[in-house]
Formats: C-alpha cells, sequence, structure tokens
C-alpha cells in the first residue's frame, strides 16, 4: 500500500500539491477505492492504463489529466467517483464536511454559482451525512439548473434537501421568489 505519507512523497516528486484536484483525477485513473491510499494492484495498473512507466511521463500526463476535468462525461464519472474514494470505509454516506471539501473542490473546476450557498445551507440546517442520491442529484440540479433558477420545477424529481436548498435561496434573497 501507499499511504498517506508515500502519496505525499509522489506529489513532491510529480510538483503537485496533494490538495490538488488533480490527485483526484490520478486516483479516479488509478481505480483507488479510498482516499489518500493507493493499494499496489491500483498503483500499478493505473499507471499500465495510462502508460507512464517513468517519473517524468507521469509529469508529462498531469496536464492532460487537468484537461480531462473539463470534459463533461469524464467530469461526471470523476464527480460520482469522488463519493465512494472520500466515504469512510464501511460507511453507505459521505461525512458533511468531507462532502462539503469535496464540492468546494470540485465546483471550484465547474463553475456552479450556488456552491458556497449550499455548502453554508447544509451547516445550518442539514447537519448530516450525505447519501449518494444527494450527491449525484446535486451535479444534476447544478448542470440542469440556470443560474437564476427561472427553469427549476418544484414540482420536479429532485430530492428533498434540494427543494429545501432553493427555499433557502429565496427565504435569504439569494435568488428573487416568482
Amino acid at each position: 500500500m501507499i499511504l498517506a505519507d508515500g502519496i505525499s512523497l509522489l506529489c513532491t516528486d510529480l510538483k503537485v500539491d496533494p490538495q490538488d484536484i488533480v490527485m483526484l483525477v490520478v486516483s479516479w485513473h488509478m481505480k483507488a477505492a479510498t482516499m489518500c491510499e493507493f493499494s499496489k494492484n491500483e498503483f500499478i495498473d493505473g499507471l499500465e492504463a495510462l502508460g507512464i512507466d517513468s517519473l517524468e511521463k507521469f509529469r508529462e500526463k498531469i496536464p492532460f489529466m487537468r484537461s480531462e476535468l473539463r470534459d463533461e462525461q469524464k467530469f461526471r464519472e470523476i464527480y460520482n467517483f469522488a463519493f465512494g474514494w472520500a466515504k469512510e470505509k464501511g460507511q453507505k454516506s459521505l461525512a458533511l464536511d468531507t462532502a462539503i471539501g469535496m464540492w468546494q473542490l470540485l465546483f471550484a473546476e465547474k463553475q456552479w454559482p450556488y456552491v458556497e450557498h449550499w455548502c453554508q445551507f447544509l451547516q445550518a440546517r442539514h447537519n448530516k451525512a450525505i447519501s449518494r442520491d444527494t450527491w449525484s442529484q446535486l451535479l444534476e440540479f447544478a448542470r440542469a439548473v440556470d443560474s437564476s433558477l427561472s427553469n427549476y420545477d418544484a414540482e420536479g424529481a429532485w430530492p428533498y434537501l434540494i427543494d429545501e436548498f432553493v427555499e433557502y435561496l429565496k427565504e435569504n434573497g439569494v435568488i428573487k421568489s416568482s
């Protein structure tokens, strides 16, 4: 296993900050089961799949991996991967603090104007772990509903938490009630 200290050394060798979102993309390519660790097989299979056999080739691949975040389909795959990767072993849900950190990381890359409001709403009103359904539906909501929320359908199939969030935005004057 390569654990947190080993990954930190790898990041130093790659000249990448361990908190950089590209490390999430690396983990996605490695099909890593858990945050801050790679099994020997995950690491070797991931490097082989990427065609990496030296530190230099690994460094050269970093810009390509970063560019994958701009591809809609790959971003969706990386986003959905992040849920399982970031949750504690044996848990079905993602701890709220972890989910918030992941959303801030992911939506810094894929702009969504309400990410900070969403995180504040969760801390103020929800304060519970995040289910996989809420995790995946939030990405759909962020993509499907425009920034003015004018095409938001309260009768749509959004999870209750997202409906509550839209009400929260209206109550706090972030968006106008229609």
